[in-house]
């Protein structure tokens, strides 16, 4: 493998990093401010937009998305670019129109999406008019187990009648949030892994009802929408509205999932690089116990081992950005769950050891590592916790050395 990036990799990086330095981090306590007195409740601060335009002037615009509808980036070429911005990941991906879940949602649309569909709703989100939303979590069900997803999706006439109560659903609670992507079971009789689909929900659609955001260890996340849980109570739309064909909602969802999880890592990346940073700063400023933090021999071993974990965790999912790229998401699967299951857990590891350097420090409001340490934590859930990845990653493991058992007629 050759570890460089290539001269478009390198020049985005270049002017990203630029950004970061010129617009983005000045722009964090004006972010923070303008969060905590919004105009409206759970309206994104209108430092935002300023970003976004930005970003937009200088080339900085929808990186993610591949093809005819982004920048044209393959996966190995956008794994750094998500990196840098996960060094504020409430601030930087949203400002280059690059935040979850409008990426998954924007990458479902334009692969799986009618002509139709595409010029109503991507248009508006590629132009970051609208927001958008994936529901498909369940509070009445484990929804670690995909095909426990218990909301009803029926066909009358030409239209679906949708029925259920999701939660979780992040960004619903943004007003600008307009289409809900609602992933229901259409067919509970066939296969298990062929029940399920995907209708677009327009908000305002009669029977859809906000219930309430949902926290997530303690912060709202109003300033990206918060986390809705919705009641869906015979929601009716159109039968176009079917995203691809009836009982493909398991397929569309691994379509969705394998390229976001590798940016959801790079930008844990981001995050750990950040918190190492701000470990190291700490340390060479603080003095205990006769001497400078950074000269004790655990706080030395906590650096090392997070130069040492983020070196590895980096390599592992450029290699499954370049997989995907190469051979495809199917032939990638083994690494794509196991970033999910490294990554998130390395990050929290590295976030966590900076707070205990900066002790009272880290767990107020004064750092941001409360709130990188947040997001971390809720990554080992998201996407299916980390036991149903290892379970899932073992069993494919088990299947290559798998020896058949001689029948008794053969014996």
């Amino acid at each position: 493998m050759d570890f460089r990036y290539d001269e478009t990799t390198e020049r985005l990086r270049e002017r990203l990093r630029g950004f970061m330095a010129e617009c983005v981090y000045p722009a964090e306590p004006v972010f923070s401010a303008q969060a905590r007195e919004p105009d409206e409740p759970w309206t994104v601060p209108p430092v935002v937009a300023e970003l976004q335009s930005e970003a937009r002037r200088r080339g900085l615009w929808n990186l993610f998305l591949p093809g005819e509808h982004g920048a044209g980036l393959t996966n190995l070429q956008y794994a750094p670019l998500a990196e840098i911005t996960g060094h504020c990941p409430w601030l930087a991906p949203v400002a280059l129109n690059c935040a979850a879940p409008d990426t998954g949602n924007m990458e479902l649309l334009a692969q799986f999406g009618s002509a139709v569909q595409r010029e109503r709703w991507l248009e508006p989100l590629l132009e970051a008019r609208i927001r958008s939303a994936f529901a498909m979590t369940e509070p009445a069900v484990a929804s670690s187990d995909a095909t426990n997803i218990a909301t009803r999706v029926e066909r009358v006439g030409d239209d679906y009648v949708i029925n259920g109560r999701k939660w979780f659903v992040t960004g619903a609670m943004d007003p600008r949030c307009a289409i809900f992507i609602v992933m229901g079971r259409t067919d509970p009789s066939a296969p298990r892994h062929q029940q399920h689909s995907q209708v677009l929900v327009p908000r305002d659609t009669p029977g859809v009802t906000v219930r309430r955001g949902m926290t997530s260890f303690g912060y709202d996340d109003s300033d990206h929408g918060g986390h809705a849980e919705i009641d869906f109570v015979d929601v009716r739309v159109p039968v176009e509205n079917l995203v691809g064909t009836e009982g493909s909602g398991f397929a569309i969802s691994q379509a969705r999932l394998g390229p976001g999880r590798v940016h959801h890592c790079m930008r844990l990346l981001g995050m750990a690089e950040r918190a190492l940073e701000l470990m190291c700063r700490r340390v060479g400023e603080r003095h205990a116990f006769g001497g400078p933090l950074a000269e004790q021999g655990v706080v030395r071993d906590w650096i090392a081992q997070a130069r040492v974990r983020l070196e590895q965790a980096r390599l592992l999912v450029l290699k499954t950005a370049w997989l995907m790229d190469t051979v495809g998401n199917r032939h990638a699967h083994t690494e794509i769950q196991a970033i999910k299951i490294a990554v998130p857990e390395t990050v929290e590891w590295i976030i966590d050891r900076a707070v205990q350097a900066h002790g009272a420090a880290g767990v107020s409001q004064d750092t941001p590592l409360a709130r990188l340490w947040s997001r971390a934590r809720a990554v080992r859930i998201a996407d299916g916790p980390d036991e149903v990845h290892r379970q899932s990653l073992a069993r494919r493991e088990l299947r290559r050395y798998r020896v058949e058992t001689p029948s008794p007629a053969r014996v």
